[in-house]
């Protein structure tokens, strides 16, 4: 992409199909052949409870969602398979101390397979983590912050507490996902504890953390992006386009329980 592509929003990893990213206004353009909705902003007063000082003030709206995205030609596809894709794009800035970043929740237990269900995150512009924590109880069990920058793929697992940070404060964050159609979200045991077990804070221009003492004893591990070849998955290449090559690639998105052996041992 060149400088000027890059102005204007477009992301630098291509994500497979013609979709521009609007900094200006935190929203997205669908190019031919692909369908998309408006986006849904997100307010700074939505999400005041997850943050580690909910008076703090930062940018009115913090992110916006545009969920059900992709190729016209894959539609029925996609409604077949119970198979969604989404995209989100963050404003830049800071909340207080912290980063802009997503309120805390996990991934309700869906009808349509009857459990939690996970998340395929493909960051499309910017910098991102995401964080994620095994349990929303008093004991959080695994807290991970996953580090990502354009072109990573993160999953978050199935039942697992988390949300999505813009890492980079100077500029905006978009990244695209694929779920399951009837996902829905459970945010008791996060505002129940005041957020997720460890708060992000920008200290001295670098991202630090801090712990939320109304959960137990925990640590928290950073690490890098990974490849994950026990879903068969291809570094570099399009999660959208994977999809296109293998129909059935993102099954366990939709059907976790096709991949029980892998969860039962997995790290993102």
């Amino acid at each position: 992409m060149s400088e000027r592509e890059l102005r204007e929003g477009k992301a630098v990893f291509d994500p497979g199909f013609d979709i521009r990213i609007r900094t200006e206004d935190l929203a997205f353009e669908y190019g031919s052949g692909v369908f998309g909705p408006a986006p849904e902003k997100r307010r700074l007063d939505d999400i005041r409870g997850s943050l580690s000082n909910p008076r703090a003030d930062g940018p009115p709206v913090v992110y916006a969602v545009a969920m059900d995205i992709g190729k016209e030609k894959d539609r029925d596809d996609l409604l077949r398979r119970n198979l969604l894709y989404g995209a989100m794009i963050f404003a830049k800035g800071q909340i207080g101390e912290e980063p802009v970043r997503s309120q805390g929740h996990v991934h309700a237990v869906s009808r349509s397979c009857g459990t939690s269900t996970p998340e395929v995150y493909e960051i499309w512009l910017g910098d991102a983590i995401v964080y994620m924590q095994e349990y929303d109880g008093d004991e959080p069990g695994r807290c991970i912050a996953v580090k990502a920058s354009e072109g990573d793929v993160v999953i978050v697992p199935p039942g697992w507490a988390h949300c999505t940070i813009n890492a980079n404060a100077d500029r905006e964050m978009a990244f695209g996902a694929w779920c399951v159609r009837d996902y829905g979200f459970d945010y008791t045991g996060v505002r129940a504890h005041g957020g997720l077990a460890y708060f992000p804070i920008v200290k001295d221009g670098r991202l630090d953390w801090i712990k939320n003492p109304n959960y137990g004893p925990s640590s928290l591990e950073i690490r890098e992006a990974r490849s994950y070849p026990e879903f068969g998955l291809a570094k570099g290449v399009p999660v959208y386009t994977q999809y296109e090559r293998d129909r059935s690639r993102f099954e366990f998105v939709c059907n976790p329980k096709v991949a029980d052996a892998i969860w039962a041992n997995f790290t993102p």
